[in-house]
């Protein structure tokens, strides 16, 4: 279904904790994939992601991310739904289980903003992206979000019929939200 072509929620989630290994809070942590099937806005939740993080708001340059989803942990609200975007002419989660976010640099770009430059790969497609991410620290919880448009076509996600635009849009917009507890 439509869902699928959001599988760009890698994305999810670009940065962590200041230059410590820290715990991702996955109560607090989301990827949403949010794709337009016959205009109607439809949202898509990745259940399973990991993601690993050095941040120092001062140093934003020296900083690294990197994200793994697992495909199959795509949930649209409906077993059915989700058995269909596991298949090959959508995700294909079979032979490509995970998807994966990489930063190669990260600056800011304003209080508070930072542009997350890197390689997003996901069915076997490997392309260069720009993440907007917000930070900020929450008591002593890191915060970070952002929502990265990318385009399904691109990802050879929704093959066959399912390449018809008009059914279900190329844009998908993965919303992340990444809460570290700091050590």
């Amino acid at each position: 279904m439509n869902k699928t072509a959001i599988g760009l929620a890698l994305t999810a989630g670009l940065l962590l904790p200041y230059n410590l290994l820290a715990q991702m809070d996955t109560g607090r942590s989301s990827v949403v994939a949010i794709s337009k099937q016959m205009g109607v806005p439809v949202e898509g939740d990745f259940k399973r992601f990991n993601a690993q993080v050095s941040f120092d708001p001062a140093k934003p340059a020296q900083a690294r991310a990197s994200v793994e989803i697992d495909i199959a942990s795509f949930d649209i609200g409906a077993e059915d739904y989700n058995r269909e975007v596991r298949k090959p002419e959508w995700f294909d989660a079979a032979r490509f289980p995970k998807a994966s976010f990489v930063t190669t640099a990260i600056k800011s770009v304003g209080a508070g903003r930072y542009e997350a430059s890197g390689r997003l790969t996901i069915k076997g497609v490997s392309r260069n992206v720009v993440a907007p991410v917000s930070f900020r620290a929450q008591g002593t919880q890191q915060v970070f979000e952002g929502v990265l448009p990318i385009r399904r076509l691109h990802y050879n996600i929704g093959t066959g019929e399912w390449k018809d635009t008009s059914l279900v849009a190329d844009e998908v917009q993965v919303r992340f939200r990444i809460v570290i507890n700091k050590k």
